[in-house]
């Protein structure tokens, strides 16, 4: 198969005049998914383990089996180590709030690369004000890379939170998460990683990474808006208290007491995005029947062509780093004398899809700056 073939999968790209280069923000949806969306409303549409009516045990049947396809997705060993949220950031926010804010004390350190989404950064802020406790950061070297000496100058023995995003969003740079998990590990720290960028490109082991946490967003992955995932191992969960509290995650309520209901509802208050759970299974059905080796070869031969050619344009900065193992389909680029919005609006006159930030841009300004000056 193809791209052109490929192509011909997603309604939305059968505008000839649409170029869509912003994947990293969110991907466009294929026919099967947009389908078995339409099924579940067609045929199935009910509460999951709210009712006693078939039509509902057939929903929760539908919504259960995927839970298992997802388990085996990442290779989690228990099905009930998979929470349902609606993205990445609730996911890293119940990590923060029900695992930081109880487990964090006076001087205890959370260290962070520099490289993190605002989603795995502005919650630590918070829980590290709250707990008294320090947050550092691992910072990158000129090859927007993070070296062993920092990665081991950073985490220390008063490091008891490592959060680590596999692929930066911003600059496309694949972080060895392995040797910082082995490392944290090594030191006692637990180790949250954010997979939103790298599962639609990677196979994710969960077991073998032996990463505490684990979280991506399905919309990243060919599925719907308002899905993503939570895995953590089992015995961390169990030992974790609710971050929100409403129907479906209780065992028994009294009047000023209450039990929670065991994995994974415990952690899947109120109504569920069953529509998007159901679209996050037909994603991975999508994902696993091209497979992740097609998946790559064509990246890398589309990426691979377009770093050859904007390498060309001398009025263009590309921030990349040299080595090619490390580097994922994210290409992070400036224009000289023009704001990116500016380059973005010129781009969509064409019918061609971009992300601009202005921030990325001086902040990318800075670090050629920091390079300069070494």
């Amino acid at each position: 198969m193809n791209i052109k073939q490929i192509k011909k999968d997603f309604p939305i790209l059968k505008d000839e005049n649409i170029t869509y280069l912003d994947s990293g923000a969110t991907t466009q949806k294929p026919t099967s998914v947009i389908k078995s969306i339409e099924e579940f409303y067609k045929k199935y549409n009910a509460n999951p383990h709210r009712g006693a009516y078939s039509l509902s045990i057939e929903a929760t049947k539908i919504y259960e089996n995927t839970r298992a396809k997802i388990a085996k997705f990442i290779n989690s060993k228990h099905m009930e180590e998979i929470i349902f949220t609606k993205n990445a950031t609730e996911s890293l926010n119940l990590i923060a709030y029900s695992y930081g804010m109880d487990n964090l004390k006076k001087d205890d350190e959370v260290v962070l690369s520099i490289m993190e989404h605002h989603s795995n950064l502005v919650p630590w802020q918070k829980v590290a004000k709250f707990t008294n406790s320090k947050l550092n950061y691992m910072y990158i070297n000129e090859n927007f890379e993070l070296s062993d000496e920092e990665i081991e100058s950073k985490i220390t023995d008063k490091t008891k939170i490592v959060g680590i995003t596999h692929v930066s969003n911003v600059l496309g740079t694949i972080n060895n998460i392995e040797k910082i998990i082995k490392y944290a590990h090594k030191k006692g720290a637990i180790v949250v990683v954010d997979c939103s960028q790298s599962v639609p490109h990677m196979k994710i082991d969960v077991q073998k990474l032996d990463a505490d946490f684990v979280v991506f967003s399905g919309h990243k992955m060919l599925a719907p808006l308002g899905i993503g995932i939570l895995y953590g191992k089992k015995e961390i969960l169990n030992k974790m208290s609710p971050f929100l509290m409403g129907g479906d995650m209780i065992e028994y309520v009294h009047e000023q007491e209450t039990t929670f209901a065991p994995l994974p509802n415990k952690f899947e208050a109120g109504t569920q995005n069953v529509e998007g759970v159901i679209g996050l299974g037909s994603a991975i059905d999508y994902i696993e029947n091209l497979g992740y080796d097609k998946i790559q070869q064509i990246e890398n031969k589309v990426v691979s062509y377009a770093i050859e050619e904007l390498s060309k344009l001398q009025y263009l900065t590309l921030y990349l780093t040299p080595n090619k193992q490390n580097h994922c389909s994210v290409i992070s680029f400036n224009i000289n004398g023009i704001h990116p919005h500016d380059v973005a609006s010129i781009l969509d006159s064409e019918g061609i899809c971009i992300r601009s930030r202005k921030s990325l841009c001086a902040a990318f300004n800075e670090i050629s700056r920091n390079r300069f000056n070494m």
